[in-house]
């Protein structure tokens, strides 16, 4: 989230949900509004969010975060950030629900600023969203696609549905489950997901498909091409 500073003048106008504005506008105001919790800038348009529903929203991102956690946990190299603020580009400056990104150092595309948000585009992002007719699966999935995201994780709670989306040749294409369930990440090898066992919030399946991933081949060729770098 921005951090909040107190109004300099009274000419900086609050932040209100469908504005259009610069970047450097939104963080400004963004700024000097501390009542607003949360918002996002997507192809120059804010969107102020509404209060977070548990079931609907809290408690799948929680379980989400579990997943991501011990992936980051068991592959030294990568980050996680939860809500994080991106400078994504001059009219794209979004929070998502959750990022994992490969440390700068060792060849990933974004890079903290000084002043500590991320600037260019994580690896991999997911979002909670209430059902496909939200604004993460039309603007905000452009946006991404544009600025190079590479994957792009959409959990539909309203329609219990998953999407998940690799970037190939300037495109985003809908990665499938195996005959199994499990998507594999293309990005992050190792991280594994069981649709199915996720979509029925059997969290203790989700792990156990994980594990598989991490003591995965591809896992641990991943964690020597990291090391390598280091």
């Amino acid at each position: 989230m921005v951090t909040r500073q107190p109004h300099l003048n009274n000419q900086i106008l609050p932040l209100e949900n469908g504005d259009r504005l610069s970047r450097h506008e939104f963080e400004r105001r963004y700024a000097a509004s501390p009542d607003v919790k949360k918002a996002e800038l997507i192809e120059g348009v804010v969107y102020v969010a509404s209060p977070l529903r548990f079931e609907r929203h809290a408690e799948p991102h929680g379980e989400l975060m579990v997943w991501l956690g011990i992936y980051k946990i068991s592959t030294p190299g990568i980050k996680l950030g939860i809500e994080p603020t991106i400078r994504l580009d001059q009219d794209n400056e979004p929070q998502p629900d959750g990022v994992l990104l490969i440390d700068e150092k060792l060849g990933g595309n974004a890079h903290l600023t000084e002043d500590d948000y991320i600037e260019g585009a994580p690896e991999l992002v997911i979002e909670i969203s209430a059902s496909s007719a939200a604004y993460d699966l039309h603007d905000k999935k452009k946006a991404y696609r544009r600025n190079g995201i590479q994957e792009y994780i959409v959990w539909r709670i309203l329609e219990n549905q998953l999407d998940w989306f690799q970037l190939r040749e300037s495109e985003y294409v809908s990665l499938e489950p195996d005959a199994d369930g499990i998507i594999k990440s293309q990005i992050m090898p190792g991280l594994w997901l069981a649709v199915p066992s996720l979509l029925s919030r059997d969290m203790v399946k989700v792990l156990a498909v994980l594990q598989d991933g991490l003591n995965s081949p591809e896992h641990g060729e991943f964690l020597k091409q990291l090391s390598e770098k280091n």
